[in-house]
């Protein structure tokens, strides 16, 4: 290898040095003691560091946990598809329709929810649903309902519209950046060999634009399996997630193993539902091109 060579390796050495580095501390360490944690024991104050696997026992016998663990697959999976079947009509129509002077106001105005913390966010949605919040008071002030809907909060629903709300900006960008790359003479060609609008898109667009539908679909999903801050202020019991179980584990119940082991089990399994997922969608648009 020339001199000249030795020194480009050794820059791009350092390159990636220092990000290796700081992924491996903030990252990698984190989990591996998680992991580590997941095999011990608490005994009242001390952790018993004999291997076990009691905690992954009680994580998969125990109905409690089962019950949160599908509970928050299902609640995630429902708020993944309201947020990107949302989130696609409106980036269509900014990539399609805004002129391109505009383009960048749109998107200025779409990440105006993050000016405000996550926090108060969800605090504004549990002020609109409650029991004397505006939704309320907007239904009967139009007559439509005589006394408050006592359903809007503290259940199920209330936690899927504050997260498909919250996470719909992450949703819209990547899939308008996707719409965004697709050569427009495919689809003028598509149009003068007498493809429909509806054809156009099915085979032109939608196929084109799933790699952002894809990451806008991870985007949700993989949080708000760990969501614990929505449905702790808007669910109610009705609306307790996995996080939740495992925040009151290590806090309250300072049973960190336990706490650990619950965490692993939900990283595995959306780690698995997240690769299955991907690569259905990829086997789906290979048929539909």
């Amino acid at each position: 290898m020339s001199a000249e060579g030795e020194a480009n390796g050794k820059r791009a050495t350092l390159l990636i040095g220092a990000p290796f580095i700081y992924a491996a501390a903030m990252l990698v360490v984190p989990i591996f003691t998680i992991i580590t944690f997941s095999f011990w024991t608490q005994n009242y104050l001390d952790i018993d560091k004999n291997f076990t696997w009691a905690n992954y026992i009680a994580a998969w016998s125990e109905p409690i946990y089962t019950t949160l663990m599908w509970r928050s697959l299902g609640i995630s999976a429902v708020v993944t598809f309201f947020t990107v079947t949302l989130a696609y009509p409106l980036a269509y129509y900014i990539s399609f329709h805004v002129p391109q002077e505009r383009k960048t106001l749109w998107l200025f105005l779409i990440t105006i929810p993050f000016w405000t913390s996550y926090l108060l966010r969800v605090f504004a949605w549990k002020i609109m649903l409650g029991y004397n919040g505006v939704l309320n008071s907007g239904l009967i002030g139009l007559g439509i309902i005589d006394e408050p809907i006592r359903a809007m909060l503290y259940n199920v629903n209330a936690v899927v519209i504050t997260l498909t709300h919250a996470w719909g900006p992450f949703a819209i960008l990547p899939i308008f950046v996707s719409l965004e790359k697709i050569d427009r003479s495919l689809i003028n060609a598509a149009r003068d060999l007498g493809d429909a609008a509806w054809r156009r898109f099915y085979r032109v667009i939608l196929p084109l634009s799933m790699p952002g539908v894809i990451a806008a679909l991870l985007i949700v999903f993989i949080p708000t399996v760990g969501d614990y801050i929505t449905p702790g202020l808007v669910g109610g019991k009705d609306g307790v997630m996995i996080a939740n179980m495992i925040r009151l584990q290590v806090s309250k119940a300072n049973n960190w193993p336990l706490g650990a082991a619950l965490a692993v089990n939900a990283m595995i399994i959306v780690a698995i539902l997240s690769v299955t997922m991907v690569v259905c969608l990829r086997a789906f648009i290979k048929r539909i091109r």
